[in-house]
């Protein structure tokens, strides 16, 4: 891949897509795939703020049910066995154990009830392209079963829980640059770090009409004006505040934000992944990953500009005390062992109750007709899980408008780039053997962050051992490091090991491992030593704790 930007020449797109996270990788890739021509800018790297910011889970509202929004729970069950089908090396089956004590505001019968029709709504779950994914009908488990399983619970008031199954997604991150490259490979434009400045408008007696935007390239500080018959808003937080460059407005917010948080901690759990409630009734997960347990996530509404966003040390102890309070029989978290912390903020569309929280995850798509504006579409709210339908409607309505005729979707049925494997184990175990000389362990790990593109990562590099030794666990190297940077577009330190890489997502790695990647990125990226300081600067700020 490439940033189209630095080549640009003033080409008119059919189509041009503002913001990279999931749901502008999505629309993009449903948009080259049905014919068109596509631009997508991305003011920082892909998939950077709110598509990093998840649980790490492909699901389909259990919750949502209590608001009966029965409507989302099952286009959301239907995507969970899409997206399984799609992109097999990164959607997996997970177990969940949902706990139930005596002063739950959510009795154990209502949980049953509520495990009843989510199974009817996900009466499709096992049309599986990849037959060894088959996912379990849900069961009771008893409170023994439970302190078996996770000793750590809190064991007064037990009453037992309820065990079912949804998805867990190995890297969000990698998950949304496989939109991208899948985009890309139906000839889609791409550019990451490229602001939208304004909008190219003309206007008539009636209305204002979009014909492009302007922009600046990040890298370069060179400005370009790209041209477009329309323009999808797809800035997730920041949808209306873009908005606001057209309507010539200031601060008009109208997307409520709300901020959820995880952080990382040494192993608390194995297998399963364990869901408890605090006193006001908000659910919470501890998630096993990579050896580590990830805990999250909370819901509180932002107010302020997202640029303005971090975590803070406020928001991180709020969610300790909840966890603290409702698990931890033996042994509490410290504030001490949290290892690494992210966050980010969720667009939501609905405003009609006191609680983000309670606030739903339905997305909208709107033609801007309505306040006079001609040529742009608004994408906005969503989840990670309904992203590829949210596309497909998108580019359903961007059909109409552009009178281009109706061009089927192929997105459902068609694997995403490089995830064209038939039976992941039976792929892994023959990759085991391919490449016998690395750990069993970390060519699955791979095999789940590269999908076939792993014979690329490797191959390359194999007779290289300074690029292929080992950096973690899991068995991340520098061949990766220089696949990202050649191959992935990767132009930071922060690109390289939060996003293309997970090299810096279970906390600091050493100043001797942090040193080796940066000095490569160096070398790739013809830094001199200042730019090389400033970017290791930036990479320690991002890793410290609050």
């Amino acid at each position: 891949m490439n940033r189209f930007i630095e080549n640009y020449q003033g080409k008119e797109f059919d189509l041009i897509v503002v913001g990279g996270g999931i749901t502008g990788a999505t629309v993009a890739y449903e948009a080259a795939s049905r014919g068109l021509s596509v631009a997508m800018i991305e003011k920082s790297d892909f998939g950077s703020a709110t598509s990093a910011g998840t649980s790490r889970m492909i699901h389909g509202g259990l919750r949502y049910l209590s608001t009966y929004e029965f409507g989302l729970v099952r286009e959301s069950l239907k995507e969970r066995r899409v997206l399984t089908n799609i992109a097999p090396n990164f959607i997996h089956p997970a177990s969940f154990l949902i706990s139930v004590y005596k002063k739950d505001k959510t009795p154990n019968f209502m949980l049953k009830i509520g495990m009843l029709l989510y199974e009817l709504f996900s009466f499709d779950k096992n049309r599986l392209w990849d037959k060894s994914k088959k996912m379990p009908h849900h069961k009771t488990v008893s409170s023994e079963k439970i302190e078996e399983l996770f000793p750590n619970a809190l064991k007064e008031d037990l009453i037992g829980g309820q065990m079912f199954y949804d998805c867990s997604s190995h890297s969000p991150e990698r998950f949304t640059l496989s939109f991208v490259k899948s985009a890309v490979a139906h000839g889609a434009s791409v550019a990451n770090y490229t602001k939208v400045e304004d909008f190219i408008t003309e206007e008539n007696a009636k209305e204002k009409i979009v014909k492009g935007v302007r922009v600046v390239d990040e890298i370069s500080g060179k400005r370009y004006d790209v041209n477009g018959k329309l323009v999808i808003n797809c800035a997730g937080p920041w949808a209306d505040l873009l908005l606001d460059k057209v309507k010539k407005k200031s601060n008009n917010q109208e997307l409520r934000r709300s901020e959820g948080i995880h952080f990382v901690t040494k192993k608390l759990i194995d297998k399963h992944i364990f869901s408890g409630s605090t006193p006001l009734g908000k659910h919470y997960f501890l998630v096993p990953y990579r050896n580590h347990t990830l805990i999250g996530t909370t819901d509180k509404e932002f107010i302020g500009n997202p640029d303005d966003y971090k975590v803070s040390k406020k928001a991180i102890v709020e969610l300790l005390d909840d966890v603290n309070n409702s698990f931890g029989e033996k042994e509490k978290i410290k504030y001490e062992d949290i290892l690494y912390t992210y966050g980010g903020l969720r667009p939501l569309v609905e405003d009609q109750t006191e609680d983000v929280y309670d606030s739903s995850r339905k997305y909208e798509i709107t033609g801007e007709k309505k306040n006079g504006i001609e040529g742009l579409i608004t994408v906005e709210g969503g989840k990670f899980t309904t992203s590829r339908m949210l596309a497909e409607k998108a580019i359903d309505k961007a059909l109409k408008i552009l009178k281009s005729g109706k061009k089927k979707s192929i997105s459902e049925n068609t694997y995403l780039y490089a995830c064209d494997i038939e039976n992941f184990g039976e792929f892994v175990s023959e990759k085991q053997k391919k490449y016998n000389q690395f750990r069993p362990e970390q060519i699955e790990y791979l095999a789940k962050s590269y999908g076939t593109e792993i014979d690329t990562v490797l191959s390359n590099s194999i007779d290289n051992k300074g690029l292929t030794e080992a950096l973690n666990a899991d068995g991340e190297n520098l061949a990766q490091v220089q696949f990202a940077i050649r191959n992935e577009m990767a132009v930071t330190l922060s690109d390289i090991m939060l996003r293309r890489t997970g090299l810096g997502l279970l906390g600091h790695p050493g100043k001797e491992i942090m040193t080796k990647i940066a000095k490569l990125a160096a070398k790739e990226l013809n830094w001199d030593d200042k730019k090389l300081a400033k970017e290791i600067e930036i990479m320690e700020n991002k890793l410290q704790i609050p």
